[in-house]
C-alpha cells in the first residue's frame, strides 16, 4: 500500500515512515512543507495520504488545503488527517465530498501504534477514522432541521461509534448489546437517511458524512 506522508517535525516524520514501513506500507513520499506535499500527491499517486495539518511555509492549513486541492485533482483520495488541531472549516470541507476514506485523529489522542496503523488501513479501504473530539466539535457547530435529527438517541450512539470507524461487533462491545440489536439499529439509520439498507461501507461513509454534517 503507498503511502504519502506530510509531517513538518524530522523526528516524528522518520517515526511514522519507520512504524508504517514496519507494517507493510510503501512510503512513496514523506515530505515537510505544502508545496512538496501536492506535488507528491500528485505525481506519486499514492493510495493514502497522512497528513499534518500545519506544514511551512505558514504553518497554518498547507497540509489541509494540499489534501483537498488533491481530492480535486484525483476525486476519492483517501486523506487520513493527523494533527494537534481541529480546523473546523477544512475538516468539514473534506468530509463534504462523500468521495472516498477520510479521516482525523488527533495526535495526543492516538495512544499506541495498532491504533494508528489500523486508522491508516481503514481510510485507504475507503472508510473512516474519526477522533471522537473532532466529531463533538464538528458537530457542535451543526443544525437541528435535518434528517439526522430523526435518529433516536441510542442510533445516534451506534453512529458516532461508526465514525470512529467501529465495526459492528466493536459497537456491540462499546454499548453492551448485542451484534444483532446493532446491526438492526444500523438498518433503522440508513433507512432515516435515505440510505438503502446495505451493509456495504460505502453506506457507512455515506451515513456518517451525514451525521458530521448536520
Amino acid at each position: 500500500m503507498r503511502v504519502v506522508l506530510a509531517e513538518d517535525l524530522a523526528l516524528l516524520r522518520e517515526g511514522l515512515v519507520s512504524l508504517l514501513e514496519s507494517h507493510g506500507f510503501e512510503i512513496v513520499a514523506a515530505v515537510d512543507n505544502g508545496p512538496s506535499l501536492l506535488k507528491a500527491l500528485n505525481e506519486r499517486e499514492p493510495d493514502v495520504a497522512v497528513v499534518d495539518v500545519r506544514l511551512p511555509p505558514s504553518f497554518t492549513d498547507e497540509g489541509l488545503q494540499a489534501a483537498l486541492e488533491a481530492r480535486r485533482r484525483v476525486p476519492g483520495l483517501p486523506v487520513l488527517v493527523l494533527s494537534q488541531y481541529v480546523e473546523q472549516l477544512y475538516a468539514r470541507e473534506l468530509l463534504a465530498d462523500g468521495a472516498g476514506g477520510v479521516g482525523y485523529l488527533l495526535k495526543d489522542r492516538v495512544f499506541d501504534a495498532a491504533q494508528f496503523v489500523d486508522a491508516v488501513r481503514r481510510v485507504a479501504a475507503g472508510g473512516t477514522a474519526m477522533d471522537p473530539e473532532v466529531i463533538a466539535r464538528l458537530v457542535a457547530r451543526g443544525g437541528r432541521d435535518t434528517p439526522v435529527s430523526r435518529l433516536t438517541p441510542r442510533e445516534l450512539e451506534v453512529l458516532e461509534l461508526m465514525a470512529q470507524g467501529r465495526s459492528n461487533a466493536a459497537i456491540a462491545q462499546q454499548l453492551v448489546v448485542t451484534e444483532r440489536a446493532v446491526t438492526k439499529h444500523t438498518a433503522n439509520i440508513f433507512g432515516k437517511l435515505g440510505l438503502a439498507v446495505s451493509d456495504d461501507d460505502n453506506r457507512r461513509v455515506l451515513a456518517v458524512l451525514a451525521y458530521l454534517n448536520r
